[in-house]
């Protein structure tokens, strides 16, 4: 009997295991079950992010390069007339762009903060009245602007370069002029239809008005005379025609009914919010405007950078053979700035994700999207690299046939991919900046970056240990590199509740 009652109750305890076991099993199935749901998740949010930023870099990438081709195209037709005249137009584009083209994209920026946190917290009248505010700004600025630009042969010529090519960059500058306003506009246009994931009509403009260019160009430099200066004016023509073309697509287009309502008095009040943006960055950005105009202190990061590769071109005249140096550095500068156009679609993509992130209150997903952005950029500039050193025996050929420029041309390529590799890290983490309103952020580490380390190092390179063109440009990449770090610790260090937060708080103002 006793027996009995113990061979049951083993037989009991065996049946209780077993269930236990079985118990284990089904909760380990379920968790199985829900990790793979989870994972599944993750990897649909990660392709979902990855289809929306190619959606906005795709057709930000063609215009960047579209509208980058007017001055590609414009120095090709110029090349064609010889070396002066080329080093001439060069020089003047890069003085253009320090003091003029650079200064007024770098403010337009402030719209990447300012719309696209508008519309992500669906106050869309907001973004008509910030692209009015920021019209009426940058077009005050371009009046003195324009007075520099006329000026360019003097003040060339006060800094050492050479006078034969200082002549010739005066008298293109000159005729860059009536190019400043439409391309003020431009910017703010571009800028306000990208915050609001508006792209292709872009694309469309930036088409038409490239081939338009091309027509243009070969008139004004074959059939009217002007010959070498003929592009600079083809420039202002396309500006205007691509700034006509989107206006006249935000104001009869019901995609911008909400955003577009008409010319309003508010765009007149709370300009201090559009400055408040970069004012410190612009205060170390250059002295030489700080006594003729504060509206220059609203100058955002992407100058500082703009100017240090600028400065590239404008050093090369104090070389030795500055004639050879100028077309050269100005040919890498093209070259490295055609291939940048695909990190710098990134770059916008991700500055509009963010902030439309941020202002609907989504902090989760905008660090997402930074994250996804980084790996695409990454796997961009290994590609672009790798195109780089296979066409460097043949590219310089597309700008001149002067033998020693090609092969000249040909050694720069490998270092210009090493630095489009790391510019194109520094552009989506300048983007992500953008966002986040962080501009002065970005502008402490921009100016520490290349003038404390980039332009120091590349005039040690190049007029101490004697490397020539080469030397410059390894300035510029050792600046890149102390960027990225900077850029790359900020953005994982970063608290995006935080962040959300004070966007919201800022739309609230």
């Amino acid at each position: 009997m006793w027996r009995e009652e113990e061979d049951e109750d083993a037989s009991l305890r065996s049946r209780l295991i077993q269930n236990a076991h079985e118990d284990d099993d089904d909760g380990l199935k379920v968790v199985d079950v829900e990790r793979n749901k989870e994972n599944a998740a993750k990897k649909t949010n990660v392709l979902e992010e990855v289809w929306k930023q190619l959606w906005l870099a795709g057709p930000l990438i063609c215009v960047s390069l579209l509208n980058y081709c007017l001055q590609v195209i414009s120095l090709m037709f110029i090349g064609r007339l010889g070396e002066l005249p080329f080093s001439g137009a060069s020089m003047a584009t890069s003085f253009a762009s320090v003091t003029g083209s650079s200064l007024l994209k770098g403010m337009a920026n402030a719209l990447d903060t300012l719309c696209g946190q508008s519309y992500g917290a669906k106050q869309h009248h907001m973004l008509g009245i910030h692209m009015q505010r920021s019209m009426l700004v940058l077009t005050i600025v371009s009046i003195p602007l324009s007075v520099v630009w006329a000026n360019t042969r003097p003040l060339l010529i006060a800094s050492g370069q050479d006078p034969e090519i200082s002549e010739k960059a005066g008298k293109y500058a000159i005729l860059m002029i009536p190019s400043l306003f439409p391309y003020a506009l431009l910017q703010c246009l571009n800028r306000f239809l990208k915050s609001q994931n508006i792209v292709f009509p872009m694309v469309f403009s930036s088409g038409f008005t490239t081939l338009l260019h091309v027509v243009v160009c070969w008139l004004l430099v074959f059939k009217s005379g002007l010959g070498y200066r003929g592009p600079a004016l083809a420039n202002a023509i396309s500006y205007w025609v691509n700034v006509l073309v989107l206006a006249l697509y935000v104001k009869f287009s019901p995609s911008c009914s909400e955003t577009w309502t008409g010319f309003s008095r508010e765009a007149f009040q709370n300009i201090p919010s559009f400055l408040d943006l970069a004012i410190p960055s612009a205060v170390m950005i250059c002295n030489i405007f700080q006594a003729w105009f504060p509206i220059v202190l609203c100058t955002v990061m992407s100058s500082l950078e703009t100017w240090s590769f600028e400065m590239v071109v404008l050093l090369s005249g104090l070389l030795p053979n500055p004639k050879l140096e100028t077309s050269v550095l100005s040919i890498c500068l093209n070259t490295s700035a055609i291939f940048w156009v695909i990190p710098l679609g990134l770059g916008a993509a991700i500055s509009t994700r963010v902030s439309n992130e941020l202002g609907a209150g989504n902090p989760r997903a905008a660090r997402s999207a930074v994250y996804v952005v980084l790996i695409m950029a990454i796997i961009v500039g290994i590609l672009v690299g790798a195109v780089m050193i296979l066409i460097r025996n043949v590219w310089g050929y597309a700008y001149s046939n002067d033998e020693q420029v090609v092969q000249y041309v040909a050694s720069m390529l490998p270092i210009l991919a090493a630095s489009n590799f790391v510019d194109g890290l520094q552009s989506v983490l300048t983007g992500t900046a953008r966002g986040c309103g962080r501009q002065k952020t970005g502008a402490f580490v921009n100016l520490g970056s290349y003038y404390i380390i980039g332009i120091p190092s590349a005039m040690l390179f190049t007029f101490v240990w004697h490397i020539g063109g080469k030397g410059l440009w390894l300035g510029i990449l050792c600046a890149l590199v102390v960027q990225v770090s900077c850029l790359l610790t900020i953005t994982i260090r970063t608290d995006w509740e935080e962040e959300a937060k004070k966007a919201r708080d800022s739309l609230i103002q």
